[in-house]
């Protein structure tokens, strides 16, 4: 596609007039939610209702009607398989994605929780143990693209957290065989079994197993995904462990005039390239800049080899909100809480600091919200939707769990007696009581 740069404006939502229209139309903007809507829910439910029964068959019917499954229709992917796949890797891959997972592995390393204990008074003794899962399932999207990145951010935690087995569900693409990239992937990072199968499908066979197959259920499924994937975790959690629902991926961008507006509509652009439903928010205090990032956006649009779905994406999803000075902007990143932020103002520290809602922050100009991507180590399953408010990034603690264990001597529980007694009997439930007078009888 040739000719002039296309005439794409990005929603310009400003707020330094005071109008009342602006303010709704922020509002409008931060009125968001991760959570699919009804159709697709219902549309899930009857999906994982028809797999439920017989798992293996009813996956393979869902794939055939959907799309994702295997043209061999073998659904399972075992260990010699996926060491196939690593020694097939191009060299320069297979250092790229080695390193990438020694960054994350590095970060993961950090995060994994201890057991502590704590001593309540003399007796009584409670330790708080930290326990890895058994086993998860990682659900890597593929398809029209694929995602060995993906797989990196679920497998390289879950492998530090301790987790004993952990299954990969990733969808054959148009040639009906899963990516060879991340099937290497899997190869190097010792994932014991991977599944071809998509969407709310694979959901289902990671929460139900697939016994024709030889595919447990897990205990946990994590990773990011459609509304559809989105969509399964829902329905199912309650029955199978999730990590989070997580919408369109979305980013933002906090600049001022100090910023360069070449790199800030690149960051924009990176943002609405993850797909056509992908928010792309630019929040400033400079007009001039606004105007020239807007230009920059539609020169860089002119050549870009994704050009069709970056148009839709930053048409429909994108949009500069301009604002009176930083305080109200940090305001605004607040209210919207973005699953992805890049930072570039003055002062730059001091700003970062008052950011409380934001999956993950992008500090300066050699921040690209692309090196946390692929390889600065920093998790790139983050909560979207606003959830950013509530949920943190995919980590090590998600892949595993605390118990509590209390100890009591008789000299503990006697410091207590009166305590339990009397709640007890205030709630109603003198047998409460009468366990622990029954032990000084």
């Amino acid at each position: 596609m040739t000719g002039a740069p296309p005439t794409l404006r990005l929603r310009r939502i400003d707020l330094t007039t005071g109008e009342p229209d602006a303010r709704a139309a922020l509002d409008a903007l931060t009125r968001r939610r991760a959570v699919p809507d009804e159709t697709v829910r219902a549309a899930v439910r009857d999906i994982l209702d028809e797999i439920r029964p017989d798992p293996s068959a009813g996956v393979r019917r869902a794939s055939e009607r959907f799309g994702g499954g295997p043209a061999d229709g073998r659904l399972m992917l075992r260990a010699a398989d996926l060491e196939a796949a690593r020694e097939a890797l191009d060299p320069a891959i297979r250092a790229a994605l080695e390193h990438a997972a020694a960054n994350v592995e590095r970060f993961a390393a950090t995060q994994r929780p201890v057991t502590t204990w704590t001593s309540i008074a003399t007796g009584i003794d409670i330790e708080r143990r930290w326990e890895p899962l058994d086993s998860v399932g990682c659900y890597v999207p593929g398809g029209s693209a694929a995602y060995p990145s993906s797989l990196i951010m679920t497998v390289v935690p879950a492998r530090v957290a301790g987790v004993t087995r952990i299954v990969v569900a990733t969808p054959a693409g148009n040639d009906g065989a899963p990516d060879p990239i991340v099937l290497g992937a899997a190869g190097l990072l010792g994932v014991d079994q991977v599944i071809v199968v998509g969407g709310a499908q694979a959901v289902g066979a990671l929460a139900f197993g697939l016994p024709g197959d030889g595919l447990e259920p897990v205990d946990l499924i994590v990773g990011p995904g459609n509304a559809w994937v989105t969509a399964a975790k829902l329905e199912l959690a309650g029955e199978v462990g999730i990590d989070l629902p997580a919408g369109p991926s979305e980013g933002m961008v906090l600049a001022d005039g100090s910023a360069d507006p070449r790199t800030v509509a690149a960051d924009l652009i990176t943002q609405a390239e993850h797909g056509p439903d992908s928010p792309a928010i630019l929040v400033t205090t400079d007009r001039d800049l606004a105007d020239a990032v807007e230009q920059e956006v539609a020169r860089r649009l002119a050549a870009a080899p994704r050009r069709s779905i970056l148009e839709r994406s930053l048409g429909t999803h994108g949009a500069t909100v301009l604002v009176d000075d930083l305080g109200e902007a940090i305001d605004v990143v607040n209210r919207y809480a973005p699953e992805h932020l890049s930072v570039d103002v003055e002062p730059l520290e001091a700003t970062v600091a008052q950011i409380r809602h934001a999956g993950s922050l992008f500090v300066g100009r050699w921040a690209p919200e692309s090196a946390g991507d692929y390889a600065t180590g920093a998790n790139h399953v983050l909560p979207t939707g606003g959830l950013a408010r509530a949920c943190g990034p995919l980590a090590v603690e998600t892949f595993g769990h605390f118990v509590q264990v209390q100890r009591l001597t008789r000299e503990g529980l006697a410091g207590i007696r009166g305590t339990i007694g009397t709640l007890a009997m205030a709630e109603g439930l003198p047998a409460h009581r009468d366990a622990v007078e029954a032990r000084f009888e």
